[in-house]
């Protein structure tokens, strides 16, 4: 591939996000400064060519200036309201972190304190469904899975109960979201 690199010309990391303007050419590494001001080296065939010519094409017959001015206008926000209950809204958060639960875990063993999590989880759940909640979620962290596997295997013997891992960007990856299907009286 023929590589004509010039200073000043602007280059964009063939596989990766990475944007910038040749700040120097050498036979074997050309030097970048990106757009976000840091000076990095690649080979030649790490690199491409921008030029708002090249990129013509890809926008039919608008210039690349029409194309960015319109990324560039905001978007109207719609200001239609949902009337919700408060009770929607509401979303009972359990953590089952066992520092959160007793003032101290010095001399408990790890059964022991699966089952004043379990017990806990248990009770939150059965507080939950006597009080018509609609959802819940439990936050047990990652670990080793032990608390989810035991948590998972509670919540399969409910028959009004459905669960999935909860939001990762809330929570994390350590979370599980639980769905009450409450009876219409």
């Amino acid at each position: 591939m023929n590589h004509n690199f010039e200073i000043g010309d602007k280059v964009s990391v063939l596989d990766d996000a990475i944007d910038g303007v040749v700040t120097k050419v050498n036979a074997t590494e050309i030097t970048v400064i990106t757009n976000d001001d840091f000076v990095m080296q690649f080979k030649p065939d790490e690199l491409v060519k921008i030029n708002k010519e090249s990129l013509k094409g890809l926008f039919s017959s608008k210039s690349v200036s029409q194309v960015l001015s319109e990324k560039k206008e905001p978007q109207k926000r719609s200001f239609v309201k949902e009337k919700k209950s408060r009770k929607e809204d509401f979303v009972l958060e359990v953590d089952l972190h066992i520092e959160k639960l007793v003032p101290s875990t010095k001399g408990l063993s790890n059964y022991e304190i699966l089952n004043i999590q379990m017990d806990t989880a248990k009770g939150q759940l059965d507080f939950a469904i006597r009080n018509r909640m609609q959802k819940l979620v439990f936050i047990h962290g990652v670990g080793e899975g032990v608390l989810k596997s035991e948590l998972e295997f509670m919540l399969n013997r409910y028959e009004q109960v459905s669960f999935q891992e909860a939001s990762f960007q809330k929570y994390g990856f350590g979370a599980t979201e639980v769905y009450i299907k409450q009876n219409v009286r």
